[in-house]
């Protein structure tokens, strides 16, 4: 049996005798030498830290003939090493017993309820995956170097007035808690960050909004799924938490990054060919806070990258052999819708509409604007769309 035990910035003394009694009965311990450093004489196991890569530690444990213990920082089953012995080891094998974790504590030390508050861990993500247009986040770090590069992004996507509060050792007696604007953090953050840290960041201007994105909010050449087609290609897409997208002929990523938005875990891949466009994709995912992975044009790359759950061709319809690579690497069950705006592209997805059915359809939309002193309906170009799933 694997026992994993969490453990506070307070040591032994925080635990409660269950814990504690595990722990003074171990043969062998396991864990990161912070960790191990909390335990006092009266653990007698041998101590182990993790290797690198840490996965080789967490082999190391699955592979132990015994019992062995973990011990853990606060809660291991949130973002922690319980969830990822589980998933090795399997929940039949991997017993916990959870502290209380940092997230728990720096809410109440700030007065904000649990389940209003997302939370982040930027232990092994970037921390553009931190970056949101609202609401109030607590965020895992790295170490004390992740709330200087998380306050400067704040500050470049335009969120420099959010509130920012670096909490650190919680619950031990090195606690501490500074609170600041996140640009004047970003200016002078003080050098005696300790590397046990969570910040509490609520994010200013509050500017969160369900449905599609305003088209004005991304980076664009004119390369871009307006705001009402997008909405309309997003319930198309149909996204499950989880999934991988391909966005093929990406432009603005506008479609990747509504994906990425649109559930826990969903993921995207954006295929585009012209080297600015790729940088303004990344611009434009770091600005909300979504994790794309951008690349050069499709189908050059497929190779490359797994099978998705769904494709989005949203350009190069007509490029000769493109249907047919997305077509060859979606996966059976798999969904691919595509747009397409000219009469040679319509032509190609009419075809395939022929060959393996699923839905053709035809959007039309119109926009009032001024004519003289009076309104005219402007209309936008037409588009048709194809909807399948593989059989």
């Amino acid at each position: 049996m694997i026992t994993v035990v969490g453990i506070g910035a307070d040591g032994m003394a925080g635990l409660a005798p269950a814990s504690s009694a595990e722990l003074r009965r171990a043969t062998v311990i396991y864990g990161a030498q912070r960790q191990l450093d909390l335990l006092d004489e009266s653990v007698t196991a041998e101590r182990r830290e993790w290797g690198q890569p840490f996965l080789g530690g967490l082999q190391a444990v699955r592979d132990f003939d015994g019992d062995v213990h973990v011990v853990a920082s606060g809660d291991p089953m949130l973002h922690g090493v319980g969830s990822s012995l589980i998933r090795l080891c399997g929940a039949d094998r991997v017993r916990v017993l959870p502290h209380v974790s940092s997230v728990t504590l720096a809410c109440a030390r700030l007065g904000w309820s649990v389940q209003d508050t997302e939370v982040i861990s930027l232990v092994t993500a970037s921390a553009h995956n931190a970056v949101r247009r609202g609401g109030q986040a607590m965020v895992l770090s790295r170490d004390a170097d992740t709330t200087v590069e998380l306050a400067r992004l704040l500050v470049e996507t335009g969120r420099g007035g959010s509130e920012f509060t670096v909490l650190e050792q919680l619950g031990g007696p090195r606690e501490r808690i500074r609170t600041q604007r996140a640009d004047a953090w970003a200016a002078t953050a003080p050098d005696d960050i300790d590397d046990l840290n969570v910040v509490a960041v609520r994010y200013l201007p509050e500017e969160r909004a369900g449905g599609a994105l305003p088209d004005d909010l991304f980076a664009h050449d004119g390369q871009l799924t307006k705001q009402a087609m997008r909405a309309v290609t997003i319930a198309a897409l149909a996204p499950r938490p989880g999934e991988s997208l391909w966005d093929v002929g990406s432009g603005s990523g506008s479609i990747a990054i509504e994906w990425c938005r649109s559930g826990p875990g969903c993921r995207a891949t954006a295929f585009e060919r012209v080297a600015e466009r790729r940088r303004r994709i990344e611009a434009n995912a770091r600005t909300f806070g979504v994790q794309v992975n951008v690349t050069f044009d499709a189908p050059e790359t497929f190779e490359m990258e797994p099978p998705p759950d769904v494709i989005f061709v949203g350009g190069g319809v007509s490029q000769p052999g493109l249907m047919e690579a997305c077509w060859e690497k979606l996966k059976p069950g798999g969904r691919l819708v595509a747009n397409a705006v000219t009469v040679e592209s319509e032509a190609v997805l009419a075809q395939w509409y022929s060959r393996l059915g699923g839905e053709l359809r035809k959007f039309q939309h119109y926009k009032g604007e001024p004519v003289g002193g009076f309104t005219g309906w402007r209309a936008a170009m037409p588009v048709t769309q194809w909807v399948v799933t593989k059989q």
